[in-house]
């Protein structure tokens, strides 16, 4: 009986974080007998598989098998029928199966894909994957699971991306949170003030970068992330009292799902070479704090909701 209720529980997760409208992995219907399951690949094409759960689950794993046969999915699904221990649990493997199928299935061109990435990088995305994985068995679930995943496929994508390994910009999860990330933005227009200011700063105070704060609610993507200037205080370049930062961009308004962090992130160094932002350097008036920064963006919101945004010449870029 207390298999029975583990069953029941996991059924009940599985349909809630990997609901029909999932992009990626869908359940189609679930029972305490059979699962049905569909995965979406990148390319739109989908696959439709199947797990027969047995009397002795979970001392031994459900028997997968597939519609398709596509090689690659034939494999993951061997593997999924071949696990052990806690592995054999439906919302272990299904956490598995929506990581790893879906690149099965871009043209064989997963392997290549994971070795872009430095083992840090693969190291990170495990740990956060297992820790969400705990998070759905213990029912302690934290933001959403549709801001969750792009979330992850955004972290994915920079780890992948040229301009994270030539150090235009560096990432760190706060507290190993998915919904909190600080940014060392490490390069701005060579022939912009701001640069020069950035190699004064290293000589003065070891520091080469300027330090961003991104915090993501679980109405991502549909909702913009909160952005803030954490260190050095600077003058221009649109940031306001508080480290907040003045784009349409960033508020409701002008905000798009499409919208990728790495693209945000390229935005507003441009933004801060754009409007001559610079670095001071010595005693200051005033402190960057999450506070002020949230408030002078409020009012900034207010403003240009009654007045509207202004539009440059296009001279201007």
């Amino acid at each position: 009986m207390a298999c029975l209720n583990t069953l029941k529980l996991e059924i009940k997760t599985l349909e809630q974080v990997f609901p029909k409208n999932h992009e990626r992995f869908q359940i189609l219907s679930a029972t305490v007998d059979e699962l049905c399951c569909r995965f979406i690949g990148r390319n739109g094409k989908q696959y439709v598989i199947h797990a027969n759960i047995t009397e002795t689950y979970p001392s031994t794993p459900p028997v997968w098998f597939a519609e398709s046969e596509d090689t690659s999915i034939s494999n993951a699904v061997q593997i999924l029928t071949n696990t052990n221990g806690l592995d054999n649990h439906v919302v272990n493997q299904e956490s598995e199966g929506e990581e790893d199928l879906p690149l099965e299935m871009d043209d064989g061109r997963s392997t290549a894909k994971k070795d872009e990435m430095e083992v840090e990088h693969l190291a990170t995305l495990e740990r956060l994957r297992q820790t969400q994985r705990q998070d759905y068995l213990k029912g302690s679930v934290s933001g959403s699971v549709q801001a969750t995943d792009r979330l992850m496929k955004e972290l994915r994508d920079i780890y992948r991306s040229d301009s994270f390994k030539n150090n235009m910009y560096s990432i760190e999860l706060v507290n190993d949170s998915i919904y909190e990330w600080n940014i060392r933005l490490m390069s701005v227009d060579p022939d912009s003030p701001l640069h020069n200011d950035l190699i004064l700063l290293k000589e003065r105070e070891g520091k080469d970068s300027i330090l961003l704060n991104i915090m993501f609610k679980e109405t991502y993507p549909f909702e913009p992330p909160f952005v803030r200037v954490v260190h050095p205080i600077i003058s221009g370049g649109y940031v306001l009292v508080g480290g907040a930062i003045c784009m349409e961009l960033l508020t409701k308004q002008g905000w798009s799902s499409a919208y990728t962090v790495e693209a945000v992130i390229m935005q507003i160094a441009a933004t801060l070479v754009k409007g001559k932002a610079r670095i001071q350097f010595g005693p200051t008036k005033g402190q960057y704090s999450l506070a002020r920064a949230q408030q002078s963006f409020k009012s900034l919101v207010q403003i240009h909701e009654k007045n509207g945004w202004f539009t440059p010449p296009k001279e201007d870029g």
